[in-house]
């Protein structure tokens, strides 16, 4: 069982909060994001993570190296920024697997990983995303799904306001699918794959209401430090 994570990061609005260091790596009581990350996947047996890294990445692998708390960490070395796109595909390029639970390294989501599994895999899905109902979705952007809970569009950030679904920030990936896509180096997983692709596959929407935190500006980095205390992990 393998895991990505995109940890390559810079941080820029949490500049007032951390400072000079990747975005993952930004400190929840003296700990790095990145390893209550990892420790989350440790629950569900992952026991091999390849980190998407670019910006001071010495400092993530100075921290994990290539064993962490009984999980293998390779590293896939962006050397120019790629967007989350282009470094889903770089990484998919040392997986193992077939497929990988792909997962942003600015947020967590406490999604019961093995119930994702069993969901994608039952739908007979190449892509599936989590996604999380949020009393207002305005500063994240909303999904919107049928009753088959197939994505049916993706609505920008000022178009939507209250209650609905958004983009939890972790995936399920078919690795063959995704690389045989005529894809670009670069390019935003979000923007210029996910709203296209759903209009060409069928891509499924995994509904949880699991603890979720996206620690992209400082007063949710704020509150991740009272937060995160209560996770055993």
């Amino acid at each position: 069982m393998e895991a990505i994570i995109l940890a390559g990061g810079f941080g820029t609005r949490l500049q007032k909060v951390v400072n000079d260091i990747p975005k993952s790596m930004a400190l929840i009581n003296n700990r790095p994001f990145l390893e209550y990350q990892i420790n989350y996947l440790k629950k569900y047996n992952i026991n091999r993570i390849i980190l998407s890294v670019g910006y001071k990445k010495n400092i993530i692998s100075d921290y994990f190296k290539d064993n962490f708390n009984g999980i293998e960490i390779v590293y896939a070395v962006e050397d120019k920024p790629l967007g989350t796109g282009g470094g889903i595909k770089n990484a998919l390029k040392f997986l193992k697997s077939d497929f990988a639970f792909i997962l942003n390294g600015d947020s967590l989501f406490n999604v019961n990983l093995t119930d994702f599994y069993n969901f994608h895999k039952n739908n007979k899905s190449k892509i599936s995303i989590a996604l999380r109902c949020l009393d207002d979705v305005g500063r994240f952007g909303s999904v919107e799904i049928n009753n088959n809970n197939e994505i049916i569009n993706f609505a920008e950030k000022k178009d939507r306001k209250g209650k609905g679904y958004i983009n939890g920030g972790i995936y399920l990936f078919d690795k063959k699918y995704f690389l045989n896509l005529d894809m670009p180096e670069k390019f935003s997983i979000e923007k210029d794959f996910f709203e296209k692709i759903i209009k060409k596959e069928k891509v499924f929407g995994f509904l949880s209401d699991d603890y979720f935190l996206d620690i992209g500006i400082p007063d949710d980095f704020i509150k991740a430090q009272d937060d995160f205390k209560k996770f055993e992990y």
